[in-house]
């Protein structure tokens, strides 16, 4: 009797054991995360592709890509929480952009950033460039100033001292002895100016995107830290899991391999966790 009731008893164990492995099997799986990062047109998105995408990948996130056209628009995303993070500005934009739009974003490392540069197609070089030349620069006023000081470097003209970095317009010159005519327009369009144009002061992302090198441009601006773009988090954020890894990636050694890898990518402004060795930053 009792052998003949333990024969179910072992087909009902050996019945739930069986049921149970998929499960066990399915709980033990990492769990996929979808991880949305923002990007306006340029390199930044083809270096996370490449350098930091596969490791994401390997820790269980899976990268989803927005696109974006116009600079409030990614930080926007961010806020509402539509999209975790994007790669697109420096830090000074992102802080005007935090003051004047009421977002509460904040950087959580640098990337590798190619500098803005004055580029024509009708001249060659500095000297050509006649008296009364017209240049187009970025009309969001951080990036004007930018454009300016490439232009007063360049000993074109003059910036008037202790002007705010947030808010300069051509109305801020000193002196302007070239006659240059300062044509304000969206920064994204800049390149296109260079069929009417003289000059136009174009952002290092947008040169890249619109097929232009850097080796090409008539001067590149002398890049400082504050010009160095960022990867933007919401600042209850800036400690999640997710936000730690893509520092993480940045900054690991396989990143820095891939990128100093890709002949592309020379001439860029590189973070200062790079190692020293391998800084190549582009000439002024």
């Amino acid at each position: 009797m009792t052998h003949a009731l333990a024969l179910p008893r072992r087909a009902l164990v050996a019945s739930l054991l069986a049921a149970a492995l998929p499960l066990m099997a399915q709980t033990a799986t990492p769990t996929t995360e979808i991880l949305r990062v923002g990007f306006m047109p340029g390199p930044y998105r083809d270096a996370f592709r490449i350098g930091i995408e596969p490791q994401l990948k390997r820790q269980g996130y899976e990268v989803q890509y927005v696109e974006f056209s116009q600079g409030v628009q990614p930080n926007d995303a961010v806020e509402r929480g539509q999209i975790h993070a994007n790669i697109f500005q420096h830090s000074v934009y992102l802080e005007a952009s935090n003051q004047r739009q009421k977002f509460d974003l904040v950087p959580i490392v640098h990337v590798p950033t190619p500098p803005m540069g004055l580029y024509s197609k009708r001249w060659k070089s500095l000297a050509e460039v006649p008296d009364g030349a017209t240049v187009t620069v970025p009309s969001d006023p951080v990036n004007t100033a930018r454009a300016l000081r490439i232009l007063e470097a360049a000993g074109w003209l003059t910036i008037k001292p202790g002007v705010d970095a947030a808010s300069v317009s051509e109305r801020d010159l000193a002196s302007n002895p070239k006659k240059l005519k300062i044509v304000p327009l969206d920064a994204a369009q800049a390149p296109r100016s260079l069929d009417d144009a003289d000059l136009a002061a174009i952002h290092g992302n947008f040169a890249v995107a619109y097929g232009l090198k850097l080796t090409e441009s008539l001067k590149l601006e002398a890049m400082t830290l504050p010009y160095v773009n960022v990867v933007a988090v919401k600042r209850s954020q800036q400690n999640a899991k997710f936000a730690k890894d893509i520092v993480a990636a940045y900054q690991s050694p396989q990143f820095q391999q891939a990128f100093e890898a890709n002949p592309v990518w020379k001439g860029y402004r590189l973070p200062d966790y790079f190692k020293p060795s391998s800084v190549a930053t582009a000439k002024p």
